[in-house]
């Protein structure tokens, strides 16, 4: 077992100081291998070096679990929170909606009192929902932006991880773990530092975000035009990240990979109804009790081929 060094002064690696280089240059990289050699990049290269001198995995598999252990521990409480906070805004739209029918009347009746055009009114309304919109929100501690913690956490930990196995996989570090790499991967991705020339890797990768995309999108009964928009903008990406992740070492698709499946087995667990009584999420109008036989119900109906 090695061990990751610090400290190594004269004996850094000739890739290391060529990215140090390339860093204090004020070059278009710049930028980028500043991120790569920011402090926590670094602590997610101890983290994966912990984690495979501990138990004793080959690197593909410390990889693997390292992304199952990261989704399982941080994000995966973080989503269960989202579930809450979402099912309590889900529950609150019908009070809202009855607030801004009596706000409406209220307003219609001082319009005509004062004699306020429709104009005027009108900012009267919105201006007075917001506030009362506001004020539920507090009350039952749901505020929407509260909901995107998840992915403010989810998004900065994966460029992490991702950063420190490229620093393994081309030498940007102070040890030798880039020829461990060479020889740490398993079936056709052998060498860990190579990009996956079969494809294999990428495209599964793809086929799971896609998934993902494609069961979030079936739950959702009525789509406003930017949900759509927001929804097709993910389908390019799940298929844009395979010809990248062709192009990058086989440890950083097989991390995508890893972790892109288990958020989708996350995704399936935190619609089980067991599960989310688990989690405290409140139950809620559009929830089901037979979420799996939904999604594959919805999925096969819109990708049938028969007429």
């Amino acid at each position: 077992m090695w061990r990751w060094a610090r400290g190594c002064g004269a004996a850094a690696p000739p890739a290391r100081l060529a990215a140090a280089a390339l860093a204090g240059s004020g070059g278009p990289a710049a930028w980028y291998e500043r991120l790569a050699q920011a402090a926590p990049v670094r602590w997610a290269e101890d983290g994966l070096a912990a984690l495979q001198e501990a138990a004793g995995l080959p690197w593909w598999a410390a990889i693997v679990c390292g992304a199952a252990l990261l989704r399982t521990a941080v994000t995966l409480p973080l989503a269960a929170r989202q579930g809450r906070l979402l099912a309590a805004l889900e529950n609150l739209q019908p009070e809202i909606k009855k607030a801004a029918e009596r706000l409406r009347y209220e307003v219609s009746v001082r319009g005509k009192q004062v004699g306020w055009s429709e104009k005027v009114a009108s900012f009267h309304f919105k201006k007075n929902l917001r506030r009362i919109i506001t004020e539920l929100y507090i009350r039952d501690n749901c505020h929407p932006f509260k909901a995107t913690l998840l992915v403010w956490v989810q998004i900065p930990m994966w460029v992490c991880v991702s950063l420190a196995l490229r620093n393994c996989s081309v030498g940007a570090t102070c040890s030798g773990v880039q020829e461990q790499f060479s020889a740490g991967g398993a079936l056709w991705f052998t060498d860990l530092t190579a990009p996956d020339s079969t494809w294999i890797l990428p495209v599964l990768l793809g086929l799971v975000n896609l998934l993902i995309v494609e069961i979030f999108d079936s739950q959702k009964k009525e789509v406003s035009r930017f949900q759509k928009l927001a929804t097709n903008f993910f389908r390019v990406v799940s298929v844009v990240m395979i010809p990248v992740a062709a192009t990058v070492p086989s440890s950083m698709a097989l991390y995508w990979l890893a972790s892109s499946s288990v958020g989708l087995g996350h995704n399936l667990l935190l619609r089980s109804p067991a599960f989310r009584r688990l989690c405290l999420i409140p139950r809620t109008k559009s929830d089901s009790d037979t979420p799996y036989r939904d999604i594959v119900s919805a999925l096969t109906t819109r990708y049938s081929f028969k007429k």
